[in-house]
C-alpha cells in the first residue's frame, strides 16, 4: 500500500495541467481504495444561471475524458445536484449521501477564490469504511492544494486572469481550440443565419490614455481601473473563452467557436460596457480592440495581426474596435508584419 500511495503521489505531483492533475487524482483514487465510479463535474456560469457537465469519468478502472466540448455536449442546471447546492450554500467540504438506487456517494466540492468551479462524485455500492474515508480525504487536500498552487502560477497577481505565461502554454497547445460550451447568447435580430461558419478568434485589448489616469489619479486608482475592467471581462465572455492580462493595461481574448458576425457583436458588446461604466474617481474610461481569426499561423503572426488591428483602432479616434481581415481586404493595412510591428507587441 505505501509503495503505491508514493507512485501516485508522483505521478499526482508530476502534473502541470488542471485536467491531467484531475486524471491522475480520481486514477489515483480508484488504485487506493477501488471505489467503483468516480465522475469529475465542471460548475461553471452562463447567462448568470450555473450549470453542471461531466469532465471526466471512471467506472472500475476505465476512465473516460472529455477532451473536446461542443456545443451540443449534455449539461444540467446546477439545481439538478442538491447535494452540490448545499455545499455551495452552507460552504462544506464534502457531502455524505446514499442514493436511491442504494449507492453510496461521496460528493467533494473544489474551492479556489471561495467559489466552486469543480466537483468529484464518488459512488460505491458499499458503506466506505474509515480507512477508505481517511484516504480519500487525504488525496483530495492534496489535490486542492496542488490545485490552488497551479492556479496561483497562472494567473495575473492584481486582477486574478491568465497571465501571459498560462497564455504561451495554452496558446502553444492549441488549448484555445477546444469548443465552447455553448454560442453567445445574442438576441434573434443579432443573428446570421445558420449556415455561417464558426472559428475560433484572438482579440488584444487596450485601454485607452491609460497613462493619463495614472499621471492624474495615481497608481493605486489606476490599478483599481484595471481592476474592473478585468470584471467587465469576466461578465462579457463565457467561462470557457479565456482572458489574460499581458500586463500594463493590455489584455488578450480568446474566444471560442462563434461566427465573425456574432464575434463583433461580442466584442463591441464589451467595449460599450466599458464606456458605460462609471469608475470611482476616475469617470469614463474606453478601451480600443483589434482582433483575427486563428489559424494555422505562427503565434507570433496572429498576435502580431491583431495588434495592428489593435493599433489602427487607436491611430483612428480609440474606443473601437477593428478586424484585421476587414483591414486588409479594404487596402488600409498590409498583411505583412513587419519587424518593428513584433518588437513593439512584445
Amino acid at each position: 500500500m505505501m509503495k503505491q500511495l508514493l507512485k501516485n503521489l508522483v505521478d499526482i505531483t508530476a502534473q502541470r495541467e488542471n485536467s491531467r492533475l484531475a486524471g491522475a487524482v480520481i486514477t489515483g483514487l480508484y488504485e487506493l481504495t477501488k471505489v467503483k465510479q468516480i465522475r469529475v463535474l465542471d460548475i461553471f456560469s452562463l447567462r448568470e444561471e450555473m450549470f453542471v457537465q461531466e469532465k471526466m469519468y471512471l467506472n472500475e478502472g476505465h476512465l473516460s475524458t472529455i477532451a473536446e466540448h461542443t456545443e451540443d455536449d449534455p449539461k444540467e442546471p446546477l439545481g439538478n445536484y442538491p447535494a452540490i447546492v448545499e455545499c455551495i450554500r452552507q460552504h462544506k467540504n464534502e457531502h455524505y449521501e446514499i442514493a436511491a438506487d442504494g449507492w453510496h456517494v461521496l460528493w467533494l466540492p473544489v474551492w479556489l477564490h471561495g467559489k466552486v468551479n469543480t466537483c468529484l462524485e464518488i459512488r460505491n455500492p458499499h458503506a466506505y469504511d474509515t480507512s477508505t474515508l481517511e484516504l480519500i480525504d487525504g488525496i483530495f487536500g492534496i489535490y486542492c492544494n496542488y490545485q490552488s498552487l497551479l492556479d496561483y502560477s497562472e494567473r495575473d497577481a492584481l486582477t486574478g486572469l491568465f497571465n501571459r505565461k498560462t497564455f504561451d502554454e495554452q496558446f502553444s497547445r492549441h488549448a484555445f481550440a477546444l469548443a465552447p460550451h455553448e454560442a453567445h447568447s445574442l438576441d434573434s435580430n443579432e443573428r446570421r443565419n445558420g449556415g455561417e461558419t464558426k472559428a475560433h478568434w484572438l482579440a488584444v485589448v487596450d485601454i485607452d490614455h491609460f497613462k493619463q489616469v495614472n499621471d492624474q489619479f495615481g497608481h493605486l486608482y489606476g490599478d483599481e481601473v484595471l481592476i474592473l475592467v478585468a470584471n467587465i471581462l469576466r461578465t462579457s465572455f463565457r467561462a470557457h473563452d479565456r482572458i489574460f492580462r499581458f500586463g500594463g493595461e493590455e489584455f488578450v481574448i480568446l474566444l471560442r467557436s462563434t461566427t465573425l458576425a456574432d464575434a463583433s457583436k461580442i466584442f463591441d458588446r464589451f467595449r460599450q460596457h466599458v464606456q458605460e461604466y462609471d469608475f470611482p474617481q476616475v469617470g469614463k474610461v474606453t478601451v480600443s480592440l483589434g482582433f483575427v481569426g486563428i489559424s494555422q499561423e505562427t503565434p507570433v503572426v496572429i498576435l502580431g495581426h491583431a495588434d495592428q488591428a489593435l493599433y489602427h483602432a487607436k491611430k483612428n479616434g480609440r474606443n473601437r474596435i477593428c478586424y484585421y481581415d476587414e483591414l486588409v481586404t479594404s487596402g488600409v493595412l498590409s498583411n505583412e508584419i513587419s519587424t518593428n510591428d513584433i518588437v513593439e507587441f512584445f
